[in-house]
């Protein structure tokens, strides 16, 4: 069985229902804290953490040795996350 606690808004109390939900279901439970500002569910259940991974995202950098504003990262990102200001 897969229960599964979200809303868009925070302070609604999400994390206090799942952690509870989660103890009150006994030991053979998973459970997976996906906020990703504020993953604080550990804080209430106190787990045996058995092992850690560092997960991250590459942010691009821009070489303005080599750029020639001709804006073309900007056309090609899929995120639409460049823009291009100035010359």
């Amino acid at each position: 069985m897969i229960i599964s606690v979200a809303s868009g808004k925070g302070g609604t109390g999400k994390t206090t229902i799942a952690t509870n939900l989660a103890v009150s279901l006994g030991a053979n439970v998973q459970l997976l804290d996906c906020d990703v500002e504020e993953p604080n569910a550990h804080l209430f259940i106190h787990p045996v953490v058995e092992s850690v991974k560092t997960i991250t995202t590459p942010v691009p950098e821009v070489d303005m040795g080599k750029c020639t504003f001709c804006r073309k990262c900007n056309e090609i990102c899929q995120f639409k996350a460049i823009a291009v200001i100035g010359e």
